[in-house]
């Protein structure tokens, strides 16, 4: 099912169809963020790219506002997500940047030899607890199988979504709400239909 990555309603239906239970719901709330953070601190591992500016020195910790890939990584996020929508994009961009000072200044600390395992150990229990959540309480695989780029590149804007919706009943605009949960009916009867062709086959 090709979405478009700029039609933000209709990839939040897509990503609300594989995530209808409540505890897997809340399984990726708590570890999607860990992995985007263990990524960009992978990426924090690299050589600046350009020297700070000399204004940047004025910010509170602004030794560990390296411009490396690390920073062009949160950068792409930020600005996608803020043009997706204002409001939460906004939030989750503040998140992708207070990532980018927060893993480099682990990487500046830890050095490479504690750093890495500190990256293996986020990337494998926060894998591991999204797989037993769509194993255990969805029953159905990940989306990742059928949109990559969602599961890299969404997630992290979705799930901050998921918390401004349930805490302060929060949507981009009036009406969304309303129309993912029709467009998730859709893709959900539409899943069913395949399922079943593909077992006729």
């Amino acid at each position: 099912m090709a979405v478009s990555i700029f039609d933000l309603e209709r990839q939040y239906a897509f990503y609300g169809a594989y995530h209808k239970n409540k505890t897997n719901v809340m399984i990726h709330i708590l570890f999607v963020w860990p992995i985007f953070f263990a990524f960009a601190m992978l990426a924090a591992y690299t050589k600046p790219l350009l020297p700070l500016p000399l204004a940047a020195n004025v910010f509170p910790f602004h030794e560990y506002m390296v411009l490396n890939w690390s920073f062009v990584m949160v950068a792409i996020y930020a600005v996608y997500y803020i043009c997706l929508d204002r409001k939460a994009g906004s939030l989750a961009a503040a998140m992708c940047l207070a990532s980018w000072i927060g893993c480099n200044a682990l990487t500046q600390h830890l050095g490479f030899s504690l750093g890495w395992k500190v990256i293996l150990v986020l990337q494998i229990v926060s894998w591991t607890a999204q797989f037993a959540g769509h194993a255990l309480f969805e029953k159905r695989t990940p989306a990742l199988f059928d949109n990559l780029a969602q599961a890299f590149l969404m997630a992290p804007l979705f799930v901050t979504l998921e918390v401004l919706e349930s805490a302060f009943r929060y949507e981009p605009y009036p009406g969304f709400n309303k129309n993912v949960k029709k467009q998730i009916s859709a893709n959900l009867t539409e899943m069913r239909a395949q399922k079943k062709r593909r077992n006729e086959s």
